[in-house]
């Protein structure tokens, strides 16, 4: 079904010159002189570069259609990682570059969203928040009570994060993964 900028809004997807954008931004402009036009600032899903762009409002384009499914991460194999359909349980590989810098702490059973158009997954979105247990870190010391002071931390996917001085290995902290910072530790 095709849409006219006009109807532009955010978050609307569409097609143009073979990718897939989608309206982060828009303004409706109408000049004193000359004609009415959209201003849009749109972003490419695929590659995520972000570009500005004006229209005119009769302007036509294709909506599209972005698949979201929530699959679980199973395993991987070289540079190929495996997420399984929990309703078919069929599994799908998805490369390695593919992947953003938030899968980093995903483990094994986890559930992400993957996001792709017409079959082709484009990105992988891990699960905002993770609890995630500490392997390795130097233990904090008695007496240790300096606000925002931080050691480093490795994590059982083997990422290493900034954490307050008072973890100790064992213990289960809480993550976000798009600023990758610590927020809590949770309750044993």
């Amino acid at each position: 079904m095709p849409i006219t900028a006009s109807d532009f809004r955010n978050g609307v997807t569409f097609e143009m010159d073979g990718q897939v954008m989608q309206v982060v931004e828009f303004q409706h402009v109408k000049p004193g002189k000359g004609a009415a036009f959209v201003r849009t600032k749109m972003k490419n899903v695929m590659t995520g570069a972000v570009t500005e762009t004006s229209f005119n409002p009769t302007a036509k384009f294709e909506t599209a259609y972005v698949e979201r499914k929530d699959m679980e991460y199973s395993y991987n194999d070289g540079d190929l990682y495996y997420f399984m359909d929990p309703e078919t349980f069929d599994l799908v590989p998805v490369s390695k570059d593919t992947l953003g810098d938030d899968f980093r702490f995903v483990k094994e059973n986890m559930s992400c969203k993957l996001n792709s158009y017409k079959g082709k997954i484009f990105m992988v979105e891990p699960p905002t928040f993770v609890e995630l247990e500490v392997t390795e870190t130097d233990p904090g010391f008695r007496g240790d009570t300096a606000t925002n002071v931080t050691k480093p931390a490795t994590l059982e996917t083997g990422t290493e994060i900034k954490v307050p001085l008072f973890i100790n290995p064992g213990d289960r902290i809480k993550i976000d993964t798009r600023s990758g910072e610590y927020l809590e530790r949770c309750k044993k």
